[in-house]
């Protein structure tokens, strides 16, 4: 059976964050996930790796077409989900399609922010960890290679990226929306992941009063504090000093939330009902998503920062049509690579019998001259006999088509037979 490219999965297009955080993988859980995946369908997968953000997780296979159907059914399973809640909100992508999706996500064109670069290194991670898992294979491999070389071309030949709005800036501005000036207000991360770190360098831009890093990890905390004049804290903190701050950006790796609806009801007690507002970056989110409905806070989560986002990327609109067609081109070139892979065996079969005929028409030579036979003779009847060996299958198809396939056959023949004239 072929094999075939597939895509497979959601994104914040297709799926709220309440459904993608419930099959968000961090990247210790990409190995096993792949080690089930390969489990569950055998040699049917032959390659395959998982890509997993806060804004999409989605499988890249090189496999037998028949997986395609079984497939949402296995990911509902691995992340204990009923398949019907999770199949209305899932995709797939084949053969080329499945190329000129990975090649527009490498891209940020299929980014929440348009154009962002964060995605190239968490599909880098993505390959990383499929090769450690022992399922990345040459297909994959070609695929992701060529992926990252066509983000490059689009990102240094278009103005895709150019400007871009990112989430971290998003952050601020809704915050300047509640506070104003936030020259007076005082500023949490909880975190000290990559999103947290371009969050404090935009939040610092504006001069709050103070910023804080809360972490699991302190000394990770103190690293990332340092760089922006900032306190760092234990996570275990929080409980007795959220009241303290008038915003709140959270962004970790936990799978259940770190602030829930108790805990942020006693904080607003604390502040004396003074607003606050708690921005959630994480999926899984970090924050319940009840905490929204208190009257004092302003509780935005990743989704509610894209829309704000998207809103302000028309003016470099005009940058995709130029970037798609870079990925048109880098697509066609694809899949001409992996036609080509599809004839290698073909090749080899054709080449292996006509060395089995070789071979079986020298061995009777050798006989005849060992034998005595004259030598022009034997090697008469040794030309004679490949050549009509070689005839056979042409011949016989010719003898037996009609009509349009045999038009179709005269055509392909003097391409197929050599040149006797040609010189070499």
């Amino acid at each position: 059976m072929p094999v075939d490219v597939l895509t497979f999965g959601l994104n914040h297009v297709s799926a709220p964050v309440a459904v993608r955080e419930r099959v968000s993988l961090p990247l210790d859980l990409l190995k096993p996930a792949l080690g089930g995946l390969r489990a569950a369908f055998g040699s049917a997968v032959r390659e395959a790796a998982i890509l997993s953000t806060c804004n999409r997780t989605e499988i890249y296979c090189a496999a037998d077409p028949s997986v395609s159907d079984r497939l949402p059914a296995w990911m509902a399973d691995f992340n204990r989900m009923e398949a019907g809640s999770l199949q209305p909100h899932l995709y797939q992508y084949h053969r080329n399609e499945a190329v000129r999706h990975a090649f527009r996500v490498a891209s940020g064109l299929d980014s929440m922010v348009l154009g962002e670069p964060q995605i190239l290194g968490q599909m880098k991670d993505a390959m990383r960890a499929a090769d450690e898992a022992g399922s990345l294979g040459t297909l994959l491999h070609q695929l992701f290679q060529r992926t990252f070389s066509v983000a490059k071309e689009v990102r240094s030949q278009t103005a895709i990226g150019a400007q871009s709005v990112s989430m971290a800036a998003a952050a601020v501005r809704l915050a300047e929306r509640v506070f104003g000036d936030l020259t007076k207000a005082s500023v949490l991360f909880i975190g000290a992941g990559e999103m947290i770190e371009l969050c404090a360098t935009h939040f610092a831009a504006v001069n709050p009063r103070r910023m804080s890093v809360a972490n699991r990890t302190v000394a990770r905390a103190s690293l990332l504090a340092s760089r922006y004049t900032a306190q760092a804290m234990k996570l275990s903190d929080l409980p007795d000093k959220m009241a303290d701050f008038d915003v709140i950006v959270s962004c970790t790796a936990s799978s259940l939330p770190i602030l829930g609806l108790g805990m942020v009801e006693r904080v607003t007690r604390s502040r004396r009902h003074r607003p606050i507002v708690m921005v959630d970056l994480a999926v899984p989110r970090d924050i319940e998503p009840e905490v929204g409905r208190l009257a004092d806070v302003y509780l935005y989560s990743v989704d509610d920062l894209g829309r704000m986002v998207q809103r302000g990327t028309s003016a470099r609109r005009a940058a995709v049509v130029q970037a798609e067609a870079i990925i048109e081109t880098r697509v066609q070139n694809f899949m001409h690579w992996m036609q080509s892979r599809e004839v290698v065996p073909a090749i080899v079969d054709l080449q292996r019998t006509a060395d089995r005929v070789r071979e079986a028409e020298l061995a009777r030579a050798r006989r005849l001259l060992a034998r005595g036979d004259p030598a022009d003779e034997v090697l008469e009847q040794l030309a004679h006999a490949l050549t009509q060996k070689y005839m056979h299958g042409p011949l016989a198809a010719l003898n037996h088509s009609e009509d349009a396939e045999r038009a179709q056959l005269l055509d392909l023949l003097p391409r197929l037979l050599p040149n006797v004239n040609r010189r070499h």
